[in-house]
């Protein structure tokens, strides 16, 4: 394996463990610079960061090249990271939502260092490579929140060292950005065809089959997880567990969303992506399925809450990482940009509006009823596989005889 893809990897775990510290203490400054009801505002502000950086951040790697682009993104972070500490110095709450705007920004860029890393790879490793990309997030795990409980009280004012400890990451990254070599944009677009098929219209590349299961896949996943795991603490807290089982059942819920990356590649490889979207389904079912049945009363105390998250999390990832697997396989070398510009929108558009919507949802519908309205999602892209098949059988052409 390239040592492109290996520092990647570590970029990715630095940024995993800055998501983590910021999910821990973003609620907590909202609530102390504005309200209770504000409370989850920065996290909001965040997600629209990301949600923003998306489309551009494809079309400035592949304008500037990808280690340009994450050069870029790591100083927005900085940026974001540093105006946080002054915000926090000043007590102001709309600087510290700015800042925090300009870290999702960062983020954003980051979410593109999986492509970076299959197109490091050689062909044959490059379910691999995504797979060891994704598993940083294992150390991010454990590395993040022990970042937040020790930054948090290194200065005099609450949660300004956990920003100067979000700052260390992104000057990390830059640092472990200045020894990556990745292929120039030139060579990826040639990728060895002396005359390249002209682009087609973006209209035409959304339209295949293959990309459409590969978004909605990454789409169910994402928004399944983000509302099922942002329900599960307040439906611990109803049921009166403390906050250190919640927090452990989500440092083990991240544990499974990134542990099975180092696999899952293999897996994939074997068995081919729809076998594994399919298996990521079925993993989400169960975990939507643990929740009804401690409802029901059928399990008891913290274990069925545990159970259901680790489902989650290895459902988010058998469905995550195929579905990127898949989106590379629909498009030509010269339509690389807009064709994950598209993907990154959709998926984390939908990872940004589940966030916003898991607490009104949950306080609407109830814990049990929000996870047994989610089921119909995770049959889509089963119903698309099968859709695409038939279109891809249909579309064969006939051997003559």
């Amino acid at each position: 394996m390239p040592l492109a893809v290996t520092l990647l990897s570590l970029c990715q775990a630095l940024l995993v463990s800055g998501n983590i510290l910021l999910i821990a203490v973003s609620p907590l400054i909202g609530a102390q610079l504005a309200s209770s009801s504000w409370s989850t505002a920065p996290v909001a502000t965040q997600w629209l960061g990301l949600m923003c950086a998306t489309i551009p951040a494809s079309l400035i790697t592949a304008r500037l090249g990808r280690r340009r682009g994450f050069v870029l993104g790591n100083l927005c972070g900085l940026a974001g990271a540093g105006l946080a500490v002054l915000a926090l110095h000043l007590q102001h709450f709309g600087l510290f939502l700015f800042s925090t705007w300009l870290v999702g920004i960062g983020i954003g860029f980051g979410q593109l260092y999986r492509f970076a890393a299959m197109e490091a790879a050689p062909p044959e490793q490059r379910e691999r490579a995504i797979g060891l990309v994704m598993g940083g997030g294992v150390l991010a795990a454990f590395f993040g929140p022990w970042l937040a409980r020790t930054s948090h009280a290194l200065a005099d004012t609450p949660f300004l060292g956990s920003f100067l400890g979000l700052g260390a990451l992104y000057l990390v990254a830059l640092l472990l950005l200045a020894f990556i070599r990745l292929p120039s944009e030139g060579s990826a677009q040639s990728d060895g065809d002396d005359e390249p098929e002209p682009a087609r219209p973006l209209g035409v590349i959304l339209r295949q089959p293959t990309f459409l299961l590969a978004v909605l896949s990454a789409m169910v996943g994402y928004g399944v997880m983000n509302l099922a795991m942002t329900a599960t603490p307040l439906a611990m807290a109803h049921a009166g567990h403390g906050f250190d089982h919640v927090a452990t059942t989500i440092q083990w819920h991240v544990v499974a969303m990134f542990l099975p990356s180092f696999f899952t590649g293999r897996l994939t490889a074997r068995f081919g992506t729809g076998t594994m979207i399919i298996t990521g389904c079925a993993f989400l079912l169960a975990s939507l399925g643990t929740a009804q049945l401690l409802a029901a009363g059928y399990l008891t105390g913290t274990q069925g809450f545990f159970l259901g998250l680790i489902l989650l999390g290895i459902g988010w990832n058998f469905t995550f990482l195929p579905a990127t697997t898949l989106l590379t396989r629909c498009h030509r070398p010269n339509e690389k940009a807009r064709t994950q510009a598209a993907n990154e929108f959709l998926v984390f558009t939908t990872g940004a509006v589940t966030a916003l919507l898991a607490g009104p949802l949950v306080s609407t519908l109830g814990w049990a009823l929000l996870n047994l309205l989610l089921i119909p999602a995770c049959l889509l892209p089963v119903a698309l596989l099968a859709w695409r098949q038939l279109a891809l059988r249909t579309d064969r052409p006939q051997i003559q005889h």
